[in-house]
């Protein structure tokens, strides 16, 4: 298992492993694909096994306004094949050492028992736009005591998440 950088002849690959891990919704994979044709910042890893992608991260950027404030992540997803097998965890806390990461706010949404054990922790401010009552929105080295909603990439909006 090795984990890198994606690149662009890995796109399909994320694509499809993103339809596998959230079956039902084109969403994420959605996400990703639109995110990619507007060249977005993203920091992005995937995981692979015997040349396969079993595993991918990415991040995008998290304003104040216009101002980046720290970064989102989204999506974390798995083959279904190898959940359950700690490779999601082990994805999560490489991206969490590189250094484009280390140092920033990362703020989440998604499940709070999962998230916790990476030491983030419920987020009263900022506010999430998809998350009224911030019940599973997440930060990590979150320091901001300012009250504003917090702002994602315009593709995170197309699918309304």
């Amino acid at each position: 298992m090795k984990i890198r950088r994606l690149d662009p002849e890995n796109y399909p690959k994320v694509s499809a492993l993103l339809a596998q891990a959230f079956p039902g919704s084109r969403l994420e994979a959605q996400l990703v694909d639109n995110l990619h044709q507007k060249n977005r910042v993203m920091h992005e890893w995937v995981c692979l096994h015997v040349n396969s992608v079993i595993a991918y991260i990415a991040f995008t950027n998290a304003y104040e306004g216009s101002t980046v404030c720290g970064l989102h992540l989204a999506p974390l997803a798995v083959k279904p094949d190898f959940q359950r097998q700690g490779i999601g965890s082990e994805l999560l806390r490489f991206a969490l050492r590189q250094e484009v990461i280390a140092d920033s706010p990362v703020f989440v949404l998604g499940n709070p028992k999962f998230y916790r054990k990476f030491g983030f922790v419920s987020c009263a401010t900022p506010t999430c736009p998809f998350d009224q009552k911030n019940a599973h929105f997440l930060g990590l080295r979150n320091v901001t005591a300012r009250a504003f909603v917090v702002g994602y990439e315009p593709e995170f909006t197309l699918g309304k998440r």
